[in-house]
């Protein structure tokens, strides 16, 4: 796991040395162990090592061959590389180092651009192509590791994150008041390419492009959701468990110490337990017992279930003791490192359960993002389930599924069901241009009546054209994938723990598992009382039965809602209530203050909305102070 950065000059422009040092120099907290800088006119490249696989000299970056044509600049893993080192030896490649680095460089010598599909990891790279003179890149199917992008008249720049364009002098765009504006009035992050800022955006997940050093640019998707067959596995409970286990064995492959993240969720206690099993310390072989890192909120008691996960797996537990004041504190620093804002206070627990792990020598984490967004872990997916039978004409499969969902959450089925109706009468009106064109207009004019905030603000708003809430479970899954929160969560993931050089693998993102659930039918997903069932019933005699069977959903959970209205209400009074957010322009200051005090007395819940305009703050003017950052 890494920090890459690199800068092409365009119509004869060289690249300054400087440039590209001071782009590799951001990235530090990426790559402590190690650094490189290579130069070849229009071409710069710079490197920052975290050291996972072969600690040693040999896979030092930037990597060139041996015969000095391809020079290669690559964070992330590439799981499968043992195999894939076999299979390249046997044609002929030889290799001085063991990690999967150099297997990488061999595999598009061998295969070019063919070589995206057989890879099986977490990637971002780009390869300075000498010999047809051209940089070729790519971006892992998910997104789990970053690449932006940006370009200007005579230089284009990839980076790992987006403060190393910044920081190189080549990129000086200010912020992007399209996307500003879009999160501040709706809340939404990491759905599109475009960032915070001007000028910079993300290469796409599942893709690969090409860069002439003329600037001539060809860009193309190796992989995608719509394109995955449906499943004939005649056990899908057992595919699925093995294909699970093979996922964390692959992660497992480290010559540093490997822990997880845990809380009483099926995610992380189905991911422990196999890793467990991957060192035997569920038989209590203590020498290799893993290390678990964990946070639990006073209002969030999940004690019962990580207890019941420790006497199965014999895991060292390490809690991450906090405090409201503590997490305010670290938010400055976490928007520092993500560069942009981020949903909730969970992300501040994130941050600091990594450095926790970096604490205690751990510089690998398997953790359980994915798996919600790809085999149906969140509340509203149920609903999406009994739109999907509604619409299939299966009206009493959907009264039973939602009375067997009502007998375990409580609730009003009969609502329920009208609800879900409701929602396939909403898609079918949208067929019609002139009910779409009403939705927008009646959309527009709800932002116009915030009173929280300027038309100085809402003339940036963009009403794009968006489709009412999905009405299959199918297609709600796969905008969670490729649409929202999954981008989110993964950009906040690899900024969290690269901020404490320590390296989040996601055994539920393994692409041959994600291709076998979505090619599953929707009851192997949501059934019943049951979301993820296909999970519950693979990991079934695996995994603690008071975990496989609890029907609750906590995660890493914080109490906002009431920090906001005690603990931290007065320092983010002072941020509200400041000069600078006076100045700003954009909002109705003696509305926002005034909503914060009916928080406090309990009348209003406005917590998500009051941070968000908070952090927005804190990171304008980390972007004021910070020359690595700063327009």
């Amino acid at each position: 796991m890494c920090g890459i950065a690199v800068a092409l000059g365009l119509n004869g422009r060289p690249i300054e040395r400087m440039a590209v040092e001071r782009m590799a120099k951001s990235l530090l907290h990426r790559g402590p162990d190690d650094g490189g800088i290579y130069m070849d006119g229009a071409v710069g490249m710079g490197f920052r090592r975290l050291s996972i696989l072969d600690l040693s000299e040999a896979g030092h970056q930037p990597m060139v061959s041996e015969d000095g044509q391809y020079v290669l600049v690559f964070n992330g893993e590439i799981f499968n590389y043992v195999e894939l080192r076999s299979e390249l030896r046997q044609l002929g490649y030889e290799f001085r180092s063991s990690g999967d680095s150099e297997v990488l460089l061999a595999a598009y010598r061998e295969w070019g651009r063919e070589c995206l599909p057989r890879l099986n990891g977490m990637w971002a790279f780009v390869i300075y192509d000498r010999r047809h003179q051209r940089l070729f890149g790519s971006r892992d199917r998910f997104g789990v590791k970053p690449l932006f992008y940006s370009r200007s008249a005579d230089v284009m720049q990839f980076a790992s994150e987006i403060k190393a364009l910044r920081a190189s002098g080549y990129q000086l765009g200010g912020i992007n008041w399209r996307t500003a504006a879009r999160f501040l009035l709706e809340g939404r992050l990491d759905s599109q390419i475009q960032t915070f800022y001007e000028g910079i955006e993300q290469i796409p997940p599942g893709s690969g492009f090409e860069v002439a050093l003329d600037g001539t640019w060809h860009q193309w998707s190796f992989w995608s959701l719509d394109t995955l067959p449906l499943s004939t596995s005649a056990d899908p409970a057992a595919t699925f468990a093995d294909l699970f286990e093979d996922s964390v064995r692959l992660r497992m492959r480290s010559d540093v110490p490997v822990g997880v993240c845990l809380s009483g969720g099926l995610d992380s206690t189905a991911i422990i337990c196999a890793a467990a099993r991957q060192q035997g310390s569920s038989f209590g072989r203590e020498a290799e017992s893993l290390q678990a890192f964990c946070y639990m909120a006073k209002e969030f008691d999940e004690s019962k279930y990580i207890a019941d996960t420790l006497t199965q797996t014999h895991a060292q537990i390490r809690q991450l003791e906090t405090s409201p004041a503590d997490l305010w504190t670290d938010l400055s620093k976490l928007l520092w490192f993500q560069d942009e804002p981020v949903h909730t206070m969970t992300a501040v627990v994130g941050y600091q359960l990594m450095r926790l792990a970096a604490s205690h020598g751990v510089r690998v984490v398997l953790n359980g993002q994915g798996a919600d967004e790809t085999i149906g872990g969140y509340s509203s997916y149920f609903q999406d389930y009994w739109v999907s039978l509604i619409r299939q004409g299966r009206v009493r499969e959907a009264w039973q599924a939602v009375t067997a969902y009502t007998q375990a959450h409580g609730g009003n089925s009969r609502r329920r069901l009208t609800e879900a109706a409701a929602r396939c009468i909403s898609w079918e009106l949208y067929k019609f241009e002139a009910y779409r064109k009403w939705a927008q207009a009646r959309r527009t004019a709800r932002l116009r009546r915030n009173p929280w905030f300027s038309e100085d603000l809402i003339k940036h708003f963009i009403n794009e054209d968006i489709p009412p809430t999905s009405t299959t479970l199918a297609r709600s899954l796969n905008q969670s994938v490729v649409s929202s929160p999954l981008p989110l969560y993964l950009r906040i993931e690899d900024r969290n723990s690269m901020a404490h050089s320590v390296e989040a693998r996601l055994p539920f993102l393994d692409y041959r598992l994600v291709s076998f659930v979505s090619g599953l039918s929707d009851d192997w997903k949501v059934r019943g009382p049951w979301n993820k069932y296909v999970l519950r019933e693979g990991m079934r005699g695996r995994i603690p039965e008071s975990v496989r069977g609890r029907v609750d959903k906590m995660g890493f959970p914080t109490a906002s809602k009431k920090w906001f209205a005690h603990d931290l209400y007065e320092p983010l009074r002072d941020i509200l209530g400041s000069q600078a957010v006076r100045e700003r322009g954009i909002y109705n200051t003696t509305l926002v203050l005034a909503d914060l005090d009916r928080h406090r007395r309990g009348e209003i819940d406005c917590a998500n909305r009051l941070f968000h305009v908070a952090e927005f703050e804190i990171l304008s003017e980390i972007l004021r102070q910070d020359p690595s950052l700063a327009a």
